[in-house]
């Protein structure tokens, strides 16, 4: 691979509120993949290039968004801006043991029109160009089925240029008209995907995996594979291979959002870097571990 990859995170940032304890609102900007590419770019440094690829509208909301993944250093190029659009919005709320719930307004955000409109043409043609391509379940949740459809060829297109294509299972049962529909969306991807992240939790959810075994076995044409547990030892299985890194404890946890985005992005940079899953592993926790110590999703630099 290029020794410094060009990287696109395809998903959907939203207005972030994150209900305090007094009651009173912290705003400021979140989702899974946006979450993903910051701390991605971060962790590679010089050692590679982010872009960061979505649909906002011309509001003044969107516009604080560029301002702040420029200073990020995520790439724009492939940030759509619909006129008359707005992003989605969610609320956190959290409870004594830093254990999260989210309230969701999204069904008219712009990112559901992504991959559907003319602007979206020189994207799509574009992403097979990518040294990798990530994306996440709630991406495809929130394209819908055509824009998946357009995705999922662009994908197929990355693999066969020699891209690597990586997946984070992050399954939300709220976005989808019912399981089965998950479930047939997930496997079209996931017969294009080189590198699996996968929380355990989502594919027992989803799926019904009752353990570990089931779902490495469910993957046979899967690459890497890496399961997340929370709190538990990681697991890997990468060529053949099985590895199992415990994850870092932590004294107090504050805010578990964004712990499994923040592990991808940094195991992702470790192995884009030359490191051995069990090298990036270490890094995923060491992150992940920082992340949940703080509120929010995105913590200071």
């Amino acid at each position: 691979m290029n020794p410094k990859p060009h990287i696109a995170l395809i998903g959907e940032c939203m207005i972030e509120l994150q209900h305090r304890a007094d009651g009173s609102l912290h705003q400021s900007f979140g989702g899974d993949t946006l979450n993903a590419a910051v701390y991605l770019r971060r962790e590679l440094g010089d050692n590679g290039s982010v872009d960061y690829v979505t649909a906002l509208g011309d509001d003044s909301f969107s516009d604080a968004m560029c301002k702040h993944w420029a200073q990020e250093g995520l790439g724009l190029s492939r940030v759509q801006r619909l006129p008359g659009r707005l992003p989605g919005l969610y609320c956190i709320q959290t409870d004594a043991k830093g254990e999260r719930k989210f309230l969701y307004w999204r069904n008219e955000a712009a990112v559901r029109e992504c991959f559907t409109t003319l602007a979206a043409e020189p994207i799509l043609a574009a992403l097979p160009n990518y040294d990798m391509v990530y994306l996440s379940g709630i991406t495809l949740a929130v394209l819908g089925e055509v824009g998946r459809e357009r995705l999922l060829q662009a994908l197929i297109e990355t693999r066969r240029r020699g891209g690597k294509v990586a997946f984070d299972n992050n399954y939300r049962p709220r976005l989808w008209a019912d399981v089965e529909a998950a479930r047939l969306a997930y496997r079209s991807v996931l017969d294009e995907v080189d590198i699996a992240l996968l929380t355990e939790d989502d594919e027992r959810a989803l799926f019904g995996y009752a353990d570990s075994e089931q779902v490495f076995a469910a993957y046979p044409g899967i690459e890497e594979v890496v399961l997340k547990r929370g709190a538990d030892a990681c697991l890997i299985r990468c060529r053949g291979e099985r590895f199992a890194v415990p994850a870092l404890k932590v004294e107090k946890v504050v805010d578990t959002t964004a712990a499994g985005d923040s592990f991808s992005a940094a195991y992702l940079a470790g192995r884009l870097k030359g490191g051995s899953p069990q090298e990036a592993a270490l890094a995923g926790h060491r992150l992940a571990s920082r992340v949940i110590q703080l509120p929010g999703a995105l913590i200071p630099r």
